[in-house]
């Protein structure tokens, strides 16, 4: 069985920003790994609408950017949306029974899939879908954004914290 887990860079704040803040190259080093080791991903529209910058080559990217663009071409993706009537190579849109269409994922993969946006988190968090929560703490204070927990907030204990260079610390939590 997978397991569903969200993951991203946030603000001492509390604020998700990809253009606020990014990752320096060891944690960027981290993310080229995850991306090759996860069974696949879970987007919102937004935040897929945002990755998919990695859909074509740029001739300007450095080697890691190139790497990570193809490990996160490789995996699967299925995008939660009510808007979007096509997504792109390797993506299948989800149907309007997110609860179901999850549950499904997770039975017949095994490994992690990454959960792709503070909104669609909030929704898969109060369905009790996700695993784990990975908190990539910058020392950054951003005073606005959007919040890394878009909604209710879930109890959490931690179960694991570790140091991942340039400043960054990634906590990991599970829900209680």
């Amino acid at each position: 069985m997978a397991k569903l887990v969200f993951g991203m860079n946030q603000s001492l704040d509390g604020y998700v920003d990809h253009m606020g803040f990014a990752p320096g190259p060891g944690l960027f080093r981290h993310f080229i790994e995850q991306a090759r080791e996860q069974t696949g991903s879970v987007y919102g529209r937004r935040l897929y609408e945002i990755m998919r910058y990695w859909d074509e080559d740029d001739a300007g990217w450095d080697a890691p950017r190139r790497e990570f663009a193809d490990a996160w071409r490789r995996q699967p993706k299925w995008v939660v949306s009510r808007s979007l009537k096509s997504v792109g190579p390797n993506a299948t849109l989800l149907g309007d029974d997110l609860e179901t269409a999850i549950r499904g994922l997770k039975a017949e993969r095994d490994g992690e899939i990454e959960v792709g946006g503070p909104d669609l988190a909030r929704s898969l968090g109060e369905l009790g879908l996700i695993d784990e929560y990975r908190i990539y703490l910058h020392p950054v204070v951003l005073g606005h954004g959007t919040p890394y927990f878009a909604g209710p907030r879930p109890t959490l204990r931690l179960a694991a914290h570790e140091p991942m260079g340039e400043d960054v610390i990634r906590l990991t939590y599970v829900p209680t």
